[in-house]
Protein backbone atom coordinates (compact mmCIF):
# COMPACT_ATOMS: atom_id res chain seq x y z
CA UNK A 1 0.00 0.00 0.00
CA UNK A 2 1.35 3.31 -0.43
CA UNK A 3 0.92 6.06 1.95
CA UNK A 4 0.95 9.86 1.27
CA UNK A 5 2.30 11.69 4.10
CA UNK A 6 2.14 15.46 4.45
CA UNK A 7 2.16 17.71 7.78
CA UNK A 8 0.98 21.32 9.60
CA UNK A 9 -0.80 23.23 6.12
CA UNK A 10 -1.78 25.60 8.81
CA UNK A 11 -4.56 26.78 6.75
CA UNK A 12 -5.64 30.28 7.41
CA UNK A 13 -2.15 31.53 8.74
CA UNK A 14 -2.58 34.98 7.94
CA UNK A 15 0.74 36.36 6.27
CA UNK A 16 0.94 34.11 3.88
CA UNK A 17 -3.05 32.90 3.72
CA UNK A 18 -2.82 32.21 -0.24
CA UNK A 19 0.46 30.45 0.14
CA UNK A 20 -1.10 28.29 2.88
CA UNK A 21 -4.06 27.32 0.96
CA UNK A 22 -2.40 26.80 -2.59
CA UNK A 23 0.37 24.86 -1.22
CA UNK A 24 -1.80 22.80 0.68
CA UNK A 25 -4.31 22.07 -2.01
CA UNK A 26 -1.18 21.17 -4.22
CA UNK A 27 0.08 18.54 -1.68
CA UNK A 28 -3.36 17.09 -0.53
CA UNK A 29 -4.45 16.83 -4.64
CA UNK A 30 -0.73 15.40 -5.73
CA UNK A 31 0.03 13.15 -2.91
CA UNK A 32 -4.07 11.62 -3.12
CA UNK A 33 -3.48 11.04 -7.03
CA UNK A 34 0.16 9.28 -6.38
CA UNK A 35 -1.26 7.15 -2.60
CA UNK A 36 -3.75 5.04 -1.47
CA UNK A 37 -3.99 6.52 1.80
CA UNK A 38 -3.30 10.00 3.19
CA UNK A 39 -1.54 10.55 6.84
CA UNK A 40 -1.77 14.06 8.18
CA UNK A 41 0.37 14.04 11.71
CA UNK A 42 -1.34 17.88 12.68
CA UNK A 43 -1.90 21.31 12.66
CA UNK A 44 -3.89 21.44 9.33
CA UNK A 45 -5.00 24.66 10.72
CA UNK A 46 -3.33 27.38 12.06
CA UNK A 47 -5.69 28.38 14.40
CA UNK A 48 -7.61 26.38 17.49
CA UNK A 49 -10.57 28.45 16.32
CA UNK A 50 -10.50 29.49 13.01
CA UNK A 51 -12.69 31.87 11.02
CA UNK A 52 -15.77 30.50 8.66
CA UNK A 53 -13.91 31.25 6.09
CA UNK A 54 -10.93 29.16 6.59
CA UNK A 55 -13.25 26.20 8.18
CA UNK A 56 -15.00 27.08 4.65
CA UNK A 57 -12.03 26.52 2.87
CA UNK A 58 -10.88 23.47 4.22
CA UNK A 59 -13.66 21.40 3.59
CA UNK A 60 -13.32 22.72 -0.18
CA UNK A 61 -9.69 21.28 0.13
CA UNK A 62 -10.96 17.76 1.50
CA UNK A 63 -14.33 17.42 -0.71
CA UNK A 64 -12.17 17.21 -3.54
CA UNK A 65 -10.13 14.16 -2.12
CA UNK A 66 -13.52 12.39 -1.82
CA UNK A 67 -14.20 12.54 -5.51
CA UNK A 68 -11.18 9.91 -6.29
CA UNK A 69 -12.06 6.33 -6.41
CA UNK A 70 -10.00 5.28 -3.15
CA UNK A 71 -9.53 1.08 -3.72
CA UNK A 72 -8.64 1.50 0.19
CA UNK A 73 -11.25 1.93 3.04
CA UNK A 74 -10.75 2.12 6.79
CA UNK A 75 -12.72 -0.92 8.05
CA UNK A 76 -12.69 -0.21 11.39
CA UNK A 77 -11.80 2.52 14.26
CA UNK A 78 -10.56 0.98 17.90
CA UNK A 79 -10.47 3.34 20.69
CA UNK A 80 -12.09 6.88 21.55
CA UNK A 81 -14.15 8.74 18.73
CA UNK A 82 -16.13 7.31 16.25
CA UNK A 83 -16.06 6.82 12.31
CA UNK A 84 -18.03 8.84 9.79
CA UNK A 85 -16.34 7.93 6.20
CA UNK A 86 -14.42 5.33 4.97
CA UNK A 87 -12.21 7.20 2.44
CA UNK A 88 -8.52 6.82 4.23
CA UNK A 89 -7.72 10.09 5.04
CA UNK A 90 -5.95 10.14 8.51
CA UNK A 91 -5.41 12.85 10.36
CA UNK A 92 -4.83 14.23 14.11
CA UNK A 93 -5.05 17.48 15.64
CA UNK A 94 -2.05 19.59 16.07
CA UNK A 95 -0.83 22.22 18.85
CA UNK A 96 -2.01 24.89 16.62
CA UNK A 97 -5.70 23.02 16.65
CA UNK A 98 -5.28 22.06 20.41
CA UNK A 99 -7.97 23.21 23.15
CA UNK A 100 -8.44 22.70 26.61
CA UNK A 101 -9.45 19.42 27.32
CA UNK A 102 -13.14 18.50 26.64
CA UNK A 103 -13.63 21.23 24.24
CA UNK A 104 -13.95 20.29 20.14
CA UNK A 105 -10.92 21.23 17.95
CA UNK A 106 -11.51 21.97 13.94
CA UNK A 107 -10.36 18.51 13.21
CA UNK A 108 -13.36 17.16 15.14
CA UNK A 109 -15.42 19.09 12.30
CA UNK A 110 -14.04 18.08 9.46
CA UNK A 111 -14.27 14.13 11.53
CA UNK A 112 -18.17 15.07 12.56
CA UNK A 113 -18.59 15.94 8.63
CA UNK A 114 -17.26 12.87 6.84
CA UNK A 115 -13.82 14.61 5.41
CA UNK A 116 -11.15 12.61 7.26
CA UNK A 117 -10.69 9.97 10.22
CA UNK A 118 -9.76 12.11 13.49
CA UNK A 119 -7.11 9.27 15.11
CA UNK A 120 -6.53 12.08 18.25
CA UNK A 121 -6.79 8.68 20.69
CA UNK A 122 -7.45 5.69 18.41
CA UNK A 123 -6.47 3.38 15.52
CA UNK A 124 -7.69 3.03 12.42
CA UNK A 125 -7.41 -0.15 10.25
CA UNK A 126 -7.26 0.22 6.24
CA UNK A 127 -7.50 -2.20 4.08
CA UNK A 128 -6.69 -2.62 0.48
CA UNK A 129 -6.66 -6.16 -1.39
CA UNK A 130 -6.05 -7.61 1.32
CA UNK A 131 -3.52 -6.25 2.95
CA UNK A 132 -4.15 -4.10 6.33
CA UNK A 133 -2.18 -0.79 7.73
CA UNK A 134 -2.58 -0.28 11.18
CA UNK A 135 -2.82 3.82 12.33
CA UNK A 136 -2.15 4.24 15.85
CA UNK A 137 -2.37 8.21 16.57
CA UNK A 138 -1.94 10.48 19.72
CA UNK A 139 -2.93 14.10 18.91
CA UNK A 140 -0.69 17.04 19.88
CA UNK A 141 -0.48 17.60 23.43
CA UNK A 142 1.25 19.73 26.10
CA UNK A 143 4.75 18.54 25.82
CA UNK A 144 5.19 18.04 29.46
CA UNK A 145 1.77 15.65 29.49
CA UNK A 146 2.99 13.53 26.43
CA UNK A 147 5.09 11.00 28.67
CA UNK A 148 2.02 10.67 30.71
CA UNK A 149 -0.38 10.71 27.52
CA UNK A 150 1.73 8.02 25.96
CA UNK A 151 1.82 5.71 28.78
CA UNK A 152 -1.82 5.96 29.48
CA UNK A 153 -2.09 4.97 25.66
CA UNK A 154 -0.10 2.18 25.67
CA UNK A 155 -0.14 1.82 22.03
CA UNK A 156 0.20 -1.38 20.99
CA UNK A 157 0.54 -2.71 16.96
CA UNK A 158 -2.35 -5.03 15.21
CA UNK A 159 -1.23 -8.39 14.55
CA UNK A 160 -1.09 -9.09 10.83
CA UNK A 161 -0.87 -5.16 10.11
CA UNK A 162 1.84 -2.87 9.21
CA UNK A 163 2.00 -0.79 11.67
CA UNK A 164 2.57 3.19 12.25
CA UNK A 165 2.41 5.28 15.05
CA UNK A 166 1.33 9.15 14.56
CA UNK A 167 1.83 11.70 16.82
CA UNK A 168 2.99 15.62 17.11
CA UNK A 169 5.42 16.85 19.65
CA UNK A 170 8.96 18.12 19.58
CA UNK A 171 11.43 15.82 19.85
CA UNK A 172 14.50 16.05 21.90
CA UNK A 173 17.35 15.09 19.55
CA UNK A 174 15.49 17.37 17.30
CA UNK A 175 15.31 20.16 19.45
CA UNK A 176 17.41 20.18 22.55
CA UNK A 177 15.78 23.10 24.60
CA UNK A 178 13.64 21.07 27.20
CA UNK A 179 13.81 17.80 29.20
CA UNK A 180 9.57 17.74 28.75
CA UNK A 181 10.67 16.99 24.91
CA UNK A 182 10.53 12.99 24.12
CA UNK A 183 13.49 10.97 23.42
CA UNK A 184 13.13 8.73 20.41
CA UNK A 185 13.85 5.90 22.30
CA UNK A 186 10.61 6.88 24.16
CA UNK A 187 8.65 6.03 21.60
CA UNK A 188 6.68 2.85 21.92
CA UNK A 189 8.08 -0.23 20.21
CA UNK A 190 6.74 -2.79 17.63
CA UNK A 191 5.70 -0.50 15.04
CA UNK A 192 7.10 -0.29 11.37
CA UNK A 193 6.74 2.89 10.57
CA UNK A 194 7.22 6.47 13.08
CA UNK A 195 5.65 9.52 11.25
CA UNK A 196 5.50 13.00 13.37
CA UNK A 197 4.48 16.63 12.82
CA UNK A 198 5.02 19.73 14.34
CA UNK A 199 8.49 20.23 13.27
CA UNK A 200 8.95 21.99 9.76
CA UNK A 201 11.39 21.21 8.10
CA UNK A 202 12.30 17.82 6.29
CA UNK A 203 13.38 14.64 8.96
CA UNK A 204 14.50 11.31 8.18
CA UNK A 205 15.88 9.14 11.21
CA UNK A 206 15.31 5.93 12.55
CA UNK A 207 13.51 4.66 15.67
CA UNK A 208 13.88 1.56 17.29
CA UNK A 209 15.54 0.32 13.83
CA UNK A 210 12.32 1.28 11.85
CA UNK A 211 11.38 4.10 9.54
CA UNK A 212 10.90 7.84 11.24
CA UNK A 213 9.82 10.89 8.82
CA UNK A 214 8.99 14.18 9.66
CA UNK A 215 7.36 16.00 6.01
CA UNK A 216 7.77 19.40 7.46
CA UNK A 217 5.43 22.08 6.81
CA UNK A 218 4.00 22.88 3.57
CA UNK A 219 3.89 26.37 3.81
CA UNK A 220 6.50 29.17 5.11
CA UNK A 221 5.45 30.14 8.82
CA UNK A 222 8.90 30.67 11.05
CA UNK A 223 11.17 32.13 8.91
CA UNK A 224 14.03 30.10 10.15
CA UNK A 225 17.13 29.12 8.24
CA UNK A 226 16.40 25.45 7.86
CA UNK A 227 12.77 26.74 6.17
CA UNK A 228 15.03 26.73 3.30
CA UNK A 229 14.42 23.30 1.87
CA UNK A 230 11.62 22.52 -0.79
CA UNK A 231 7.95 22.07 0.65
CA UNK A 232 5.74 18.33 -0.13
CA UNK A 233 4.99 15.46 1.21
CA UNK A 234 6.04 11.82 1.22
CA UNK A 235 5.11 8.47 -0.50
CA UNK A 236 5.90 5.53 1.79
CA UNK A 237 5.76 2.01 0.07
CA UNK A 238 4.86 -0.54 2.89
CA UNK A 239 5.46 -3.27 0.71
CA UNK A 240 9.02 -2.34 0.11
CA UNK A 241 9.74 -0.04 2.89
CA UNK A 242 11.04 2.37 0.67
CA UNK A 243 9.75 6.30 0.55
CA UNK A 244 10.28 9.10 -1.72
CA UNK A 245 9.99 12.80 -1.02
CA UNK A 246 7.54 14.67 -3.88
CA UNK A 247 8.39 18.92 -3.88
CA UNK A 248 5.29 21.37 -4.55
CA UNK A 249 5.56 24.60 -6.08
CA UNK A 250 5.78 27.09 -3.21
CA UNK A 251 7.39 30.53 -2.72
CA UNK A 252 11.46 30.50 -2.22
CA UNK A 253 12.45 31.12 1.20
CA UNK A 254 16.29 32.90 1.16
CA UNK A 255 17.62 33.55 4.72
CA UNK A 256 20.81 35.31 4.77
CA UNK A 257 23.38 37.41 7.09
CA UNK A 258 24.38 40.91 6.62
CA UNK A 259 27.97 41.81 8.36
CA UNK A 260 27.48 45.41 9.74
CA UNK A 261 31.12 45.65 11.42
CA UNK A 262 32.40 49.32 11.16
CA UNK A 263 29.50 50.19 8.62
CA UNK A 264 27.81 53.65 9.34
CA UNK A 265 23.62 52.55 8.99
CA UNK A 266 23.74 54.32 5.11
CA UNK A 267 26.34 51.38 3.92
CA UNK A 268 24.37 48.98 5.94
CA UNK A 269 21.30 49.76 4.38
CA UNK A 270 23.08 49.45 0.64
CA UNK A 271 24.40 46.07 1.34
CA UNK A 272 20.97 44.61 2.58
CA UNK A 273 19.79 45.91 -0.67
CA UNK A 274 22.69 44.34 -2.58
CA UNK A 275 22.06 40.84 -0.83
CA UNK A 276 18.22 41.42 -2.02
CA UNK A 277 18.51 42.52 -5.19
CA UNK A 278 20.94 39.68 -5.87
CA UNK A 279 18.02 37.19 -5.38
CA UNK A 280 15.27 38.93 -7.25
CA UNK A 281 17.97 38.50 -10.03
CA UNK A 282 17.35 34.35 -9.58
CA UNK A 283 13.97 34.44 -8.71
CA UNK A 284 10.50 36.31 -8.72
CA UNK A 285 8.20 37.36 -5.45
CA UNK A 286 10.31 35.61 -3.19
CA UNK A 287 10.53 35.85 0.72
CA UNK A 288 13.81 36.93 1.91
CA UNK A 289 15.13 37.22 5.70
CA UNK A 290 18.22 39.29 6.47
CA UNK A 291 20.04 38.69 9.50
CA UNK A 292 21.91 41.38 10.82
CA UNK A 293 25.26 40.42 12.62
CA UNK A 294 28.00 42.42 14.36
CA UNK A 295 28.61 45.29 15.76
CA UNK A 296 28.10 49.19 13.86
CA UNK A 297 30.72 52.12 13.69
CA UNK A 298 31.24 53.54 16.46
CA UNK A 299 28.48 56.58 17.06
CA UNK A 300 25.66 54.56 15.76
CA UNK A 301 22.98 52.53 17.22
CA UNK A 302 20.63 50.11 15.85
CA UNK A 303 17.94 52.01 15.70
CA UNK A 304 19.08 54.61 13.17
CA UNK A 305 18.62 51.96 10.71
CA UNK A 306 14.75 51.77 9.60
CA UNK A 307 14.12 48.67 8.48
CA UNK A 308 10.43 49.42 7.98
CA UNK A 309 11.36 51.62 5.44
CA UNK A 310 14.01 49.71 3.93
CA UNK A 311 11.51 46.53 3.50
CA UNK A 312 8.35 48.70 2.27
CA UNK A 313 10.76 49.81 -0.56
CA UNK A 314 10.49 46.20 -1.92
CA UNK A 315 6.39 45.28 -1.69
CA UNK A 316 4.95 44.19 -3.86
CA UNK A 317 8.49 42.66 -5.61
CA UNK A 318 9.55 40.77 -2.35
CA UNK A 319 8.21 39.95 1.47
CA UNK A 320 11.14 41.29 3.37
CA UNK A 321 11.98 40.48 7.00
CA UNK A 322 15.03 42.40 8.30
CA UNK A 323 15.98 41.32 11.91
CA UNK A 324 18.41 43.04 13.93
CA UNK A 325 19.09 40.14 16.69
CA UNK A 326 22.28 39.53 16.08
CA UNK A 327 23.33 43.15 16.18
CA UNK A 328 26.29 43.91 19.45
CA UNK A 329 24.07 47.01 19.80
CA UNK A 330 20.57 45.97 21.22
CA UNK A 331 20.25 46.60 24.91
CA UNK A 332 17.92 43.75 26.09
CA UNK A 333 18.55 40.48 25.07
CA UNK A 334 16.67 37.25 26.55
CA UNK A 335 18.68 33.91 28.14
CA UNK A 336 20.69 32.35 26.05
CA UNK A 337 18.37 28.94 26.69
CA UNK A 338 15.65 31.18 25.78
CA UNK A 339 16.60 32.92 23.09
CA UNK A 340 17.59 30.32 21.18
CA UNK A 341 14.15 28.10 21.92
CA UNK A 342 12.13 30.87 20.89
CA UNK A 343 13.68 30.81 17.61
CA UNK A 344 13.24 26.87 16.94
CA UNK A 345 9.68 26.55 18.78
CA UNK A 346 6.17 28.70 17.80
CA UNK A 347 5.66 31.91 19.53
CA UNK A 348 2.52 29.40 21.22
CA UNK A 349 4.61 26.75 22.72
CA UNK A 350 7.85 29.48 23.53
CA UNK A 351 5.24 31.26 25.65
CA UNK A 352 3.50 28.05 27.30
CA UNK A 353 7.15 27.01 28.34
CA UNK A 354 7.87 30.27 30.25
CA UNK A 355 4.49 29.76 31.98
CA UNK A 356 4.86 26.38 32.46
CA UNK A 357 8.75 26.89 34.36
CA UNK A 358 6.96 29.90 36.44
CA UNK A 359 4.43 28.26 37.57
CA UNK A 360 7.02 25.25 39.13
CA UNK A 361 9.32 27.88 40.38
CA UNK A 362 6.39 29.58 42.43
CA UNK A 363 5.02 25.78 43.43
CA UNK A 364 1.86 26.15 41.87
CA UNK A 365 0.06 22.51 42.91
CA UNK A 366 -3.54 23.44 41.58
CA UNK A 367 -5.12 20.23 39.77
CA UNK A 368 -5.74 22.41 36.71
CA UNK A 369 -3.51 21.73 34.14
CA UNK A 370 -1.36 24.74 33.28
CA UNK A 371 -1.69 23.83 30.07
CA UNK A 372 -5.71 23.92 30.19
CA UNK A 373 -5.15 27.12 31.80
CA UNK A 374 -2.91 28.40 29.37
CA UNK A 375 -5.13 27.93 26.10
CA UNK A 376 -8.36 30.03 28.75
CA UNK A 377 -6.17 32.86 29.39
CA UNK A 378 -5.08 32.90 25.47
CA UNK A 379 -8.45 32.70 23.95
CA UNK A 380 -9.71 35.54 21.58
CA UNK A 381 -11.70 36.99 24.42
CA UNK A 382 -11.68 39.98 26.71
CA UNK A 383 -9.08 39.46 29.18
CA UNK A 384 -11.83 39.47 32.37
CA UNK A 385 -13.83 37.05 30.57
CA UNK A 386 -10.88 35.10 30.09
CA UNK A 387 -9.84 35.46 33.98
CA UNK A 388 -13.28 34.85 35.28
CA UNK A 389 -13.28 31.32 32.87
CA UNK A 390 -9.85 30.28 34.76
CA UNK A 391 -11.06 31.01 37.91
CA UNK A 392 -14.26 29.36 37.75
CA UNK A 393 -12.58 26.40 35.98
CA UNK A 394 -10.17 26.25 39.07
CA UNK A 395 -12.40 26.24 41.78
CA UNK A 396 -15.18 23.71 39.89
CA UNK A 397 -12.29 21.21 40.03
Amino acid sequence: MKLGILSDLHLGYERFHEDAYAQASEALTSAAAAADALLIPGDIFDMRNPKPEVLAEAINLFRTLEEKKWEARVVSLEGEGRLFTDVPVIAIPGTHERRAHGAADPVDLLSLAGFLVDISEATAIIEKGGERVAVCGLGGIAEERFREALAQRNAQPVKGAFNIFLFHQSVFELLPFSKDFINLEELPKGFDLYIDGHIHSRVEKKVHGKPFLIPGSTVLTQLKENEQDAKGFYIFDTETGKYEFHQIKSRRFVSAKVDVDGKEPKEIKEAVRKRIDSVLRECSNPIIRIELTGRMKEGFKHMDIDVRELAKSYEGRAVIEISKGSMEEIGLQLKEGHAKGALEQPVREFGLGILVERLKKNGYALKVNPTDLFDILSADVPKEKALKKAMDEIFER
